[in-house]
């Protein structure tokens, strides 16, 4: 099982594992404020793809298990990136007089989920209106945002399904990052509650609620240079960049009103309902950023100086907000399972997965 699971993360986070750490090293360029901004419009795209693909694969069927019945299944999730969040407009995320496009006319950047091209050329002023440095906001990384699910399902009381669901902390390296995460759900036949014992014998179909809680912990590194030929500030700044990564947490949240028919061996279902997701990232350690010139006579007259910044990004916002619908279907053949569903919420996505159960 933890074979399966690293090698559905080595998939998610190993798809560009170094341009996606040179990509995200390169938006700390300038102060905390325009950092932020840069790193939430460009890797935007990535939170909503794990808070849908977060999201997904619960269940396949609104029937409940017997007592003590149960499944074990391993499924993964794709989410694809709206047109709308390939890229972003430079000049309308709030960034500071400190940093501007270097070409006007040139504002257009890609996102995570973008074009593999180079997005426009930035300049970096400091507090007297010089430029003291520039760099390019980085190329898209991937628009179809992986994700693994492996969970096991009981059911408990009162035609009521308990699901555990978790990935163990696994890292693949220090290229990629790791991964962990925990969630529970509950789903309860509700036709039994409005009908009684006799709902299936006067129903053909059945009829559920279901909710879902995770909690997704992801690691990457980064790796963020002083400017060649540049000096620290003062005696002051930290020279020590040797633990820098950013962090994100992703809680998730589902509810859902699902409705399935099963047919002998084949379970076909729909849901609507509604999903969010709140994502806090933090950029971790020391980061050099280029601030000034050297002023004082001397050898390093006129060089570049840089600050010193710790922890310079933090975001805390909901990624996700909004309704969602599924569809899809359950084969049951014998003790094997296999399960497939198609999603629309902010992003388009598709699950499917194997398991088992009696």
């Amino acid at each position: 099982m933890r074979k399966i699971c690293l090698a559905l993360f080595a998939f998610l986070l190993a798809v560009s594992s170094t341009k996606a750490q040179d990509s995200f090293s390169g938006l700390i360029k300038s102060s905390p404020g325009d950092a932020t901004k840069l790193f939430n419009a460009f890797a935007m795209p990535l939170f909503k793809g794990l808070g849908v693909d977060q999201n997904s694969g619960w269940t396949n069927t609104a029937k409940t298990k017997k007592l003590l019945r149960f499944d074990i299944r391993i499924t993964a999730s794709g989410s694809m990136v709206s047109t709308s969040d390939k890229t972003f407009n430079v000049t309308q995320i709030g960034l500071s007089d400190h940093v501007k496009p270097a070409d006007p006319s040139q504002t257009i950047a890609p996102t995570f989920g973008g074009a593999k091209t180079t997005g426009p050329l930035l300049n970096i002023y400091d507090d007297n209106g010089n430029k003291v440095s520039s760099f390019n906001t980085p190329k898209g990384i991937i628009s179809f945002i992986p994700a693994p699910q492996v969970q096991a399902t009981v059911g408990v009381f009162d035609n009521t399904d308990f699901t555990l669901r978790g990935i163990p902390y696994i890292n693949v390296g220090n290229n990629v990052g790791s991964i962990s995460m925990i969630g529970f759900g509950l789903k309860h036949d509700i036709m039994q509650d409005i009908i009684g014992k006799t709902a299936d014998k006067l129903v053909p179909f059945d009829l559920a609620l279901a909710v879902g809680y995770s909690h997704l912990n992801l690691s990457r590194p980064l790796n963020v240079s002083p400017d060649p030929g540049s000096t620290p500030e003062n005696n002051q700044q930290s020279t020590d960049f040797s633990n820098q990564h950013f962090e994100g947490h992703f809680n998730s949240f589902i509810g859902q009103l699902i409705i399935s028919k099963q047919i002998l061996f084949f379970t076909p279902f729909l849901a609507v309902g509604y999903n969010t997701t709140h994502a806090n990232i933090t950029s971790v350690g020391n980061y050099p950023v280029t601030t000034g010139t050297t002023l004082t006579p001397g050898p390093n007259f006129g060089n570049e100086t840089y600050t010193t910044f710790t922890n310079p990004v933090t975001i805390s916002e909901n990624v996700l907000n909004g309704a969602r619908a599924d569809i899809g279907f359950q084969l049951n053949l014998g003790f094997f399972r296999f399960y497939a569903s198609y999603s629309q919420a902010q992003y388009k996505s598709v699950n499917g997965g194997i398991g088992f159960g009696i």
